[in-house]
């Protein structure tokens, strides 16, 4: 496993968010790098001993990359805000994040810059080697979840991008067209290359509603989920939402004298259907029309053995 320390305002809410994110093998809440030995948590809120208070992180770097982790991250804070989060003042309230292998520094550099092309105002996240980390008392630890409806400063819809959220591993890069050519059929090329649309009804993926994911055929990077995926009657496979929405991209199709919504993938760029807004609403009112051609199904039985048992809570 490999390992972060994350500091980003009250460490009970930042807690729980970051255990919510797939690949995160374990968290442990305390106080960093301040100055002086094992502080009580009354200390660091009265006696200006400069700890933060952080989430230590442990997660699988084969399923969540350390950049993804960071761009969640900043979701869950205001990254120009100084000694403040939500409602919380204090320096042990302050954003940090505190290394312990120095390969990492280059990687958290990299991140923080281009972080500050996308916000107005100075970046105010510490970035240091961790000098010292003390776990916070055993109350504190997975405090929201002994006390669901405790104090949080992030929000629900925050928490739920982290319950979503799917890295962008290494291992679904796509490969070169002309190694598509060789692996994939006739039909699913022309559909995730040239954007072509496979006929309705008569496909493999249309009418079949057993648990499972669905991947890009192109990478294996996990797309929709079963449990999303209803009836249409439209005759290609229908799904409410995707697995993680950042893992499909879309864009204007104005082809064949329509006005559009495409719907590409993340890592692959293949086409693979398009996107209305006439899903059932209790739903959330979307219908990603999506062609058989460009998903592979893995049944929920053999998530684990290929690599998805990450995903197991997705497929139920």
């Amino acid at each position: 496993m490999a390992e972060i320390y994350l500091a980003g305002g009250c460490f009970w809410g930042m807690e729980k968010y970051l255990s919510s994110i797939r690949g995160v093998t374990e968290t442990e809440v305390g106080y960093a790098n301040g100055k002086t030995a094992r502080p009580t948590y009354e200390q660091v809120c009265r006696e200006n001993t400069g700890h933060a208070e952080t989430v230590h992180v442990k997660y699988n770097p084969d399923i969540l990359k350390l950049p993804f982790l960071l761009e969640l991250y900043y979701e869950a804070i205001d990254p120009t805000s100084v000694n403040r989060q939500g409602g919380d003042r204090g320096e042990q309230y302050r954003t940090g994040i505190y290394y312990t292998d120095p390969a990492d520094r280059a990687v958290i550099d990299r991140s923080i810059e281009s972080l500050r092309g996308r916000v107005s105002g100075p970046v105010a996240i510490e970035v240091r080697l961790l000098e010292s980390f003390y776990p916070a008392e055993g109350y504190h630890q997975k405090y929201l979840d002994k006390n669901p409806g405790g104090y949080c400063h992030i929000g629900e819809k925050a928490m739920r991008r982290a319950e979503t959220a799917v890295s962008p591993a290494a291992r679904y890069a796509p490969g070169d067209k002309e190694a598509l050519k060789g692996r994939l059929t006739e039909l699913q090329y022309q559909v995730t290359q040239n954007s072509a649309t496979e006929p309705p009804f008569r496909n493999p993926y249309w009418d079949a509603f057993r648990p499972g994911i669905y991947v890009d055929i192109t990478t294996g990077e996990p797309l929709f989920s079963s449990a999303d995926k209803f009836e249409s009657g439209c005759g290609w496979p229908s799904f409410a939402r995707p697995i993680d929405p950042s893992a499909v991209r879309e864009r204007t199709d104005l082809s064949h004298g329509m006005i559009r919504k495409e719907v590409r993938s993340r890592a692959g760029d293949a086409h693979l259907g398009h996107v209305f807004q006439d899903g059932p609403l209790e739903k959330g009112g979307l219908r990603y029309c999506i062609n058989s051609a460009s998903l592979r199904f893995i049944p929920r039985e053999e998530m684990e053995r290929e690599g998805y048992g990450y995903l197991l809570g997705s497929a139920e």
